[in-house]
């Protein structure tokens, strides 16, 4: 029976979550399988992968084949690695020690590799984070000018019409007063007469 290692789909719509299972190929993709490995959930920044090391690698050396995104997904977990170091040990290159040793330095370098392209992305969201913030800021004295000058402006106009205002009722009560001022004589005169 020719067996693969492939994904068999699950989750909701637009939101998939796989499980990395082997299956005889003449199965379909979401039916029966032989035995479920692990899962893939490409919706996570990075995308989660848990898999059973132990029996991807058994799959692997029985001679299942893997689907080139089931290949991506071993590769990226080392089961290609240590089927290649098993290879060596068969062969007499090195014993199982030495195998698990340079096993546990890949896994180290991968780790290793994984932190530091997290820290980077890290650092470059906090400096993209900060650079918008800059922006803002700067737009936002722009409009904070903008207002100040329209409430300046504003401001000036109404001391302008108040100051209007004033000259204008300086001006009625300075006419008042000469009116008021010569009405007096005018009444006055005719009572002398």
């Amino acid at each position: 029976m020719a067996t693969k290692i492939r994904l068999q789909r699950g989750g909701r719509k637009g939101h998939a979550i796989y499980s990395i299972v082997t299956a005889d190929v003449r199965a379909p993709r979401d039916g029966k399988c032989i035995e479920k490995i692990g899962t893939y959930n490409p919706n996570t920044t990075p995308a989660t992968i848990n898999l059973n090391f132990d029996r991807a690698l058994y799959w692997l050396e029985t001679g299942a084949q893997p689907t080139d995104t089931a290949r991506y997904i071993l590769k990226s977990e080392g089961v290609y690695m240590m089927k290649h170091l098993r290879g060596g040990v068969k062969k007499g290159a090195f014993d199982e020690a030495a195998c698990q040793q340079k096993f546990d330095a890949w896994k180290q370098a991968k780790v290793a590799a994984t932190e530091a392209l997290g820290k980077k992305a890290a650092e470059d969201k906090k400096a993209a984070a900060a650079k918008n913030l800059e922006e803002e800021k700067k737009v936002n004295e722009a409009i904070a000018k903008k207002v100040a000058d329209k409430k300046a402006a504003a401001a000036a106009a109404k001391a302008e019409a108040e100051a209007a205002e004033a000259a204008a009722n300086n001006e009625e009560v300075a006419a008042e007063a000469t009116e008021a001022e010569a009405a007096p004589a005018e009444t006055e005169a005719p009572a002398e007469a």
